[in-house]
């Protein structure tokens, strides 16, 4: 993107009939460290990849518990995140002490998000440049999120955003149908390994994601770096052993078919191996 004499002001269209204030917006939450989330019809999980400025830091926090039943993982600008977050634990404290019972999460979505409009629509305020992933959990089931610094908000059944978040996408898009009836482990599994295809071959390990559940029975909670570290040697075990079987019974059927299935299985093993 690139200055125009349309992007002075966030209240200034341009003739095509763009904002551009908040354009630049979005392009912030492009910009920032990967988060993705996805749902079943009982639980929701929330996974985020932790960046630092310098190995001399510590990573800036990218998933906030709101209530019991509501957490948000963040891409983007991380201050705006925190004043949103902090936005939305007020009004659900505000909620349960005026209706004593939990604030549904499609109407605090919808409060989000009418609170993010209006900085599209005053000249002395600015957009917030971070997207939202809100994950809850209410009488209607489990729910999944994503609101927009435009002030628009999609429900999903998976999503990623922030950057290298495409990977993700792909990896979700193949593995969304079985979603609605996996199981909490099977969740935190898939999250787990759409977090690895957005770190172009760098090691997944606890210590660069986070990850957070909310579901039937379990109110919502930051899996420590120990149960984190656990499963991803779990799941990578298990992927691992698929190869080594398809190899073995390859091998039953003669050497030369056994040399080339082994090559396939590795083909078919490699996009897991990132």
């Amino acid at each position: 993107m690139f200055r125009n004499q349309y992007d002075t002001d966030v209240t200034t269209w341009s003739p095509a009939g763009r904002l551009f204030q908040v354009e630049y917006a979005m392009e912030a939450v492009k910009q920032g460290s990967a988060a993705i989330g996805l749902r079943s019809n009982t639980h929701a999980v929330l996974a985020c990849v932790n960046k630092a400025n310098s190995e001399l830091s510590s990573h800036q926090r990218k998933i906030f518990k709101v209530d019991d039943h509501i957490g948000v993982a963040i891409a983007g600008l991380t201050a705006d995140g925190r004043v949103l977050s902090r936005y939305m634990r007020s009004e659900c404290i505000n909620y349960g002490y005026t209706y004593e019972s939990p604030l549904p999460v499609g109407r605090l979505v919808v409060q989000l998000a009418d609170k993010a409009q209006v900085c599209t629509q005053r000249s002395w305020k600015r957009p917030y440049g971070v997207g939202l992933l809100v994950a809850g959990l209410d009488e209607s089931g489990a729910h999944l999120y994503y609101n927009c610094p435009s002030g628009n908000y999609f429900e999903y059944q998976a999503f990623a955003i922030g950057s290298r978040s495409q990977a993700a996408k792909t990896y979700l898009e193949r593995k969304f149908e079985k979603f609605p009836e996996s199981s909490r482990d099977e969740l935190i599994k898939d999250a787990l390994f759409a977090i690895r295809e957005t770190l172009q071959g760098e090691k997944l390990t606890s210590s660069v994601c986070t990850v957070a559940v909310v579901g039937v029975g379990e109110a919502f909670n930051i899996l420590d770096q120990a149960t984190v570290q656990a499963l991803i040697n779990e799941f990578e075990i298990s992927s691992e052993e698929a190869p080594a079987a398809a190899t073995a019974a390859e091998e039953a059927a003669g050497d030369a078919a056994a040399d080339q299935g082994g090559a396939a299985a590795e083909e078919e093993a490699a996009p897991m191996d990132i």
